[in-house]
């Protein structure tokens, strides 16, 4: 790991640890930031299927604190996170081997528990955050006997701590898929690092599944968006007053850890060969990427269509290769 060791500091310094430390642990107590109404999937964007809907279901119920404020707060990415958790789901039946799922730094851990819980075990995921609040309420319904959490932050999850820990040890050889959503931007701009740190967790064939808010390349643009998202979604869960105060606390701070889609390709074509936009709302993209061409296009088959209205979707648009985008 030494060759990580000025990365790992760089993140022990971040934001995520640090400046923004008082908002996450409120938020994910329970003890502010929470919308007036409990977030719901919109049924009819999404396909009528039954495993899907199963999932919705059992979803709903296991949402935590944090959660609850993270699905008020996207345009439709409630609905995203079951519309990817539904290929996992797929993509575990047609496998003969038991999937392994790192999602990382995703609160309490909801969408991977209830995977492994539907699955029975066939999806086998690892959580983690740095926040105990976050682990009280992945433990709010009992131990899970396939889902595990690490309390702590991404970058101190090693292949060193994975093989030193009894519980962890069989996810040391590799992870089918990890899923980062939004945690590299609570902490730097350092894409670079930040994948090719993550990436040596993936077996040779994995999938990288990444959702992050990206800086647009013109201000106004991004500037319209998050107009869109603050009074076109957000005023049905939360406040004004609200709205402001996470605006000040938290996303000025998120945007100096924002990067541009094209500097997130340089990153991610480091490390993979292949990449491809999932999912946009907004300022928000999906991405997953893969050195295997054959297994992201099995995964890529597996999704339903994305489940959103269209006035929220921009360029590049999904199923878009992120390397042909970059290149017009």
């Amino acid at each position: 790991m030494q060759a990580f060791t000025d990365f790992i500091a760089e993140c022990d310094r971040g934001p995520r640890l640090n400046k923004l430390a008082g908002f996450f642990a409120e938020t994910a107590a329970g003890k502010g930031g929470m919308p007036i109404r409990k977030p719901a999937v919109d049924t009819r964007l999404l396909p009528y299927d039954t495993l899907l809907h199963r999932f919705v279901e059992l979803h709903s119920r296991r949402q935590g604190f944090f959660d609850q404020h993270y699905h008020s707060s996207i345009p439709y990415r409630l609905e995203e996170e079951c519309r990817m958790a539904h290929a996992l789901l797929r993509y575990s039946q047609l496998n003969t081997n038991d999937v392994l799922l790192y999602s990382l730094g995703t609160a309490e851990g909801t969408m991977a528990r209830t995977l492994s819980e539907m699955s029975r075990g066939s999806i086998r995921s690892l959580s983690c955050s740095p926040n105990e609040e976050n682990y009280k309420c992945f433990m709010a319904f009992g131990e899970p006997t396939y889902a595990s959490f690490f309390l702590g932050p991404f970058h101190r999850l090693t292949k060193e701590h994975l093989h030193s820990d009894k519980k962890l040890e069989p996810f040391s050889e590799g992870f089918d898929f990890i899923l980062e959503d939004t945690t590299f931007q609570m902490y730097s701009p350092n894409r670079q690092k930040q994948i090719e740190f993550v990436a040596q967790h993936l077996k040779a064939d994995g999938i990288l599944l990444l959702l992050e808010k990206f800086r647009a390349v013109d201000p106004e643009d991004y500037q319209g968006r998050e107009s869109q998202k603050d009074f076109g979604f957000k005023t049905h869960y939360f406040g004004s007053k609200e709205i402001a105060r996470k605006t000040k606390l938290v996303l000025t701070t998120m945007h100096d850890g924002q990067v541009t889609l094209a500097e997130m390709a340089s990153a991610i074509y480091a490390q993979f060969s292949h990449c491809i936009v999932t999912w946009n709302s907004g300022n928000f993209y999906g991405l997953a990427a893969s050195n295997s061409r054959e297994n992201l296009r099995r995964y890529l088959s597996l999704m339903v269509y994305p489940a959103i209205p269209l006035e929220y979707v921009y360029e590049p648009e999904p199923y878009t290769d992120l390397a042909r985008w970059v290149r017009t």
